[in-house]
């Protein structure tokens, strides 16, 4: 029988305002991975962790463990994580909210005095939002893992051109060791990891409920560097079949991705398919007929089948669009993330632990990669809870309503107590 616990959503308010006010970037925040943003928010959540007294320490990546000690320190940690990096000019709430609810839960239960059976683990993991400052997929979690391949300390940062391997040594860790495998985290030594979440997305909002159970997290296939060579010319001079133009040939492609989609979209394949950027070079102009082109795509889906599926067509397009414009497609390195399923188990403690608190939820995929999946790849049972929230995502208007992170706080707090029973 568990006791009357509550989260502590006063020392969540505290820490959601001070990350606010030491990220402020305009309309939004900037928490730049293995920056002084990032600094910024561990050392504030570090400095919350030794006021409610857990046990906290750093690995050699700069993650960072806040422990509520458990009866038995030899048995499997439970981890409650996710990441405190933001996009540039993001919301306050994506990331940090996974962190603040598990101190909220872990420091509730300190002011009742329970002692959980084993350990209970508050992670704030480094760098997730590597799409905005490095090209590669979780490399907090995955170093805490042993899961990163030490040739991926040499990826350089987007804004600043230097590696991660520098910006690392720079905050005061330890890339070599990285290099040589040396991991904090495994099978080993820990249970269970769950990350609350806001939801990036509309589905909660649209629907009037509070909080979702994620299902599973999509993997991606992600060209970053994509180019089409045509050939400059005028404007006005040039005949149509004399033309080599690569904003038309991108355009094509475009096209008939989405074409592609919507036909897999009818046949039962669940993904997304983005151009993320799409632009001409600096010497297109007007009176110019664009001889060069550059564009980002980003294809998720739980299925891997799925996205091969639309790289099949990819290849199938562009070699068909060369022969007609007289262009050339070169994609550049391409990057991405498995897709990993969330643990039953966990869903299901969530699912009890809802209807115990009588809080409305639903059962729902999610729709961008989260460093749960990292988790699940190294066979620790995994899952996720997400909040509503309002207004999108990697956008300074996230609105998550405070309620609402209440009631999956005390979500979080009675799924944790249990699990670590």
């Amino acid at each position: 029988m568990l006791p009357n616990l509550t989260p502590d959503m006063d020392l969540a308010a505290e820490l959601f305002a001070g990350l606010r006010a030491g990220s402020a970037d305009g309309e939004g925040v900037t928490r730049e991975a293995y920056g002084p943003g990032e600094r910024m928010a561990h050392a504030l959540v570090r400095d919350a962790a030794d006021r409610i007294g857990l046990e906290s320490r750093t690995d050699v990546a700069g993650n960072l463990y806040m422990t509520l000690p458990g009866a038995d320190r030899s048995a499997k940690q439970i981890i409650i994580g996710s990441h405190l990096d933001s996009v540039r000019q993001g919301g306050n709430y994506d990331g940090a909210a996974g962190v603040l609810s598990g101190l909220a839960a872990v420091a509730g239960m300190k002011r009742a005095g329970f002692v959980p059976g084993r350990d209970i683990t508050v992670m704030a993991i480094r760098s997730e939002e590597a799409g905005a400052w490095f090209p590669v997929s979780y490399p907090g979690s995955r170093m805490s893992l042993g899961l990163f391949k030490a040739d991926g300390l040499e990826i350089r940062r987007q804004d600043s051109g230097r590696t991660l391997a520098d910006h690392m040594r720079e905050e005061g860790f330890d890339p070599d060791a990285v290099a040589r495998g040396e991991h904090a985290l495994g099978p080993h030594n820990v249970a269970g990891y769950l990350e609350l979440h806001i939801e990036q997305g509309p589905v909660l909002d649209s629907e009037e409920v509070p909080i979702g159970i994620v299902t599973g997290i999509p993997g991606s296939r992600r060209l970053r560097q994509g180019r089409v060579v045509g050939e400059y010319n005028h404007s006005g001079a040039t005949p149509r079949k004399y033309r080599r133009d690569a904003a038309a040939a991108l355009a094509e492609l475009v096209h008939r991705m989405d074409e592609e989609w919507c036909r897999l979209d009818t046949m039962g394949h669940v993904l997304v398919s983005t151009f993320c950027t799409m632009a001409t070079t600096a010497e297109a102009g007007f009176t110019k007929i664009a001889g060069e082109a550059t564009f980002q795509l980003d294809v998720r889906s739980v299925s891997p089948h799925a996205c091969d599926l639309m790289f099949e067509a990819l290849h199938r397009f562009m070699a068909e669009i060369e022969a007609r414009h007289g262009v050339r497609f070169d994609l550049g390195p391409e990057t991405g993330s498995r897709a990993a399923i969330m643990d039953e188990g966990i869903r299901a403690g969530l699912k009890r632990a809802a209807e115990a608190l009588g809080i409305a939820h639903l059962e729902m995929a999610s729709g961008a990669g989260h460093d749960a999946a990292a988790f699940a790849e190294a066979r620790i049972p995994s899952s996720m809870l997400f909040v509503r929230n309002q207004n999108g995502s990697h956008n300074p208007k996230e609105d998550m309503r405070m309620e609402d992170f209440a009631a999956a706080c005390a979500v979080v707090q009675r799924w944790a107590a249990e699990a670590a029973q």
